[in-house]
């Protein structure tokens, strides 16, 4: 640089680095690695929140881990279609964002469900578990049949009863009629050889409980009470003679 009068002229020049003291370099150096410290937590923290931000939106945001089959386990009596459109999954929308609960709720509104449970099997599938009532009777209903289980819940009609399955003869099958409660009662407390030659039971009235057994042998039952007793000492009286064995009363029996 020049002053236009002839002076001095002035020129800058980049120092070499070993004009530079070596204290001098050493600080700066030291200076450098604390300032990369000091920012490294927060990009690693940055990086952190991009990696989970985007795996959040990748699983909750897309349909790439979405659903692409339910999956039905158990299905007896019905069929895998006729549980899937109880359950009502919307298929592409995200496995993470499904709403098991609700699909549970569903699919045991189905009347022959005891219980349902619902879960994800990734990446792309509802699984649905049922548990089917088990039916402990029949209840005649005009030309067809009604199968209940042991709540008194009636589930399906059917047009015969399935093998070895008890009539039960009710007017009004259900889990709050007093005289399902009854049969119910009864039927749990048999012993395998009654319950083997069981044809069917009777319940015009709490207190009328009647069992029909094979070759037209009949035991008057009367109420629900003692039934364990009472099943044991009919059973004790099966091989005796006679159609028709009462023990309504169990410390007072009678055969005829």
């Amino acid at each position: 640089m020049s002053d236009g009068g002839g002076g001095r002229s002035w020129r800058l020049v980049r120092a070499d680095t070993d004009a530079v003291p070596t204290s001098v370099r050493r600080f700066m150096a030291r200076a450098r690695r604390r300032r990369l410290r000091a920012a490294l937590p927060w990009a690693v923290t940055a990086g952190a929140l991009f990696v989970v931000g985007a795996l959040a939106w990748l699983v909750y945001g897309t349909s790439v881990l979405g659903v692409r089959e339910v999956r039905v386990v158990g299905a007896d009596s019905l069929t895998p279609v006729q549980v899937e459109q109880a359950a009502a999954v919307r298929m592409t929308q995200p496995l993470a964002g499904v709403d098991l609960d609700r699909i549970r709720s569903r699919v045991e509104e189905l009347p022959a469900v005891d219980r349902a449970v619902v879960s994800r099997s990734w990446p792309s599938t509802v699984v649905i578990e049922v548990v089917e009532r088990a039916p402990v009777a029949a209840v005649p209903v005009g030309e067809q049949f009604t199968l209940i289980d042991a709540e008194g819940v009636a589930y399906r009609t059917v047009m015969r009863p399935p093998g070895g399955l008890p009539v039960a003869q009710l007017a009004a099958p259900g889990p709050e009629d007093i005289n399902t409660r009854s049969a119910l009662t009864v039927l749990s407390a048999l012993t395998a050889e009654l319950r083997e030659q069981l044809v069917s039971i009777s319940v015009p009235a709490p207190a009328q409980v009647r069992l029909l057994l094979r070759r037209d042998r009949t035991v008057i039952w009367g109420d629900d009470s003692q039934s364990e007793t009472k099943a044991r000492v009919a059973t004790a009286l099966l091989e005796r003679k006679g159609d028709t064995i009462d023990v309504s009363a169990p410390k007072v029996v009678t055969i005829r």
